[in-house]
């Protein structure tokens, strides 16, 4: 699997298998139809078709966010680890451009601590995990406008 990481048109992004098997794996634990990673300028999406999940290796971070798919905020608004959204708003995973994200997946969070920003009326109002546990899955992409109750991330 091959996708543009810069300007060149020949660089190739290295695609850890391992990375996608824990993926595909979470999908079947937690009914998802997909999930999406972000790490620095690379993204990685796995999705379940109607058969076997598939890896996708996706554009720049830059670029337009995938929005979910209906069918997988079902599931995830029921997992006892979802993190909601209290209000409609953008979301931002990282304090300011150009800056690591709050959490990625696998990280270890502590009760209290921010996982994202959601803006709302010029305000920016950090989202706090709600319990110690580990990021599961990261429900949303960059800048990407979120409902009021929309899940944002699992933790378990």
């Amino acid at each position: 699997m091959a996708a543009s990481k810069g300007a060149e048109p020949g660089d190739k992004m290295r695609v850890e298998i391992e990375l996608v098997k824990q993926l595909a794996s979470l999908l079947d634990e937690t009914n998802l139809t997909e999930i999406e990673v972000h790490d620095g300028e690379r993204a990685i999406r796995v999705a379940r078709g109607s058969a076997a999940p598939v890896a996708v290796a996706a554009a720049p971070v830059a670029a337009a966010p995938v929005a979910a798919a209906p069918a997988a905020a079902a599931p995830a608004a029921e997992h006892p680890g979802a993190v909601k959204s209290p209000m409609v708003g953008t979301a931002y995973l990282a304090p300011e451009p150009g800056a690591a994200d709050y959490i990625t997946v696998g990280k270890a969070v502590k009760e209290g601590e921010t996982l994202l920003i959601v803006e709302a009326m010029k305000v920016m109002n950090p989202i706090t995990a709600p319990k110690a546990g580990t990021v599961k899955a990261i429900l949303i992409a960059n800048e990407q406008p979120v409902e009021y109750d929309q899940p944002l991330v699992i933790i378990e």
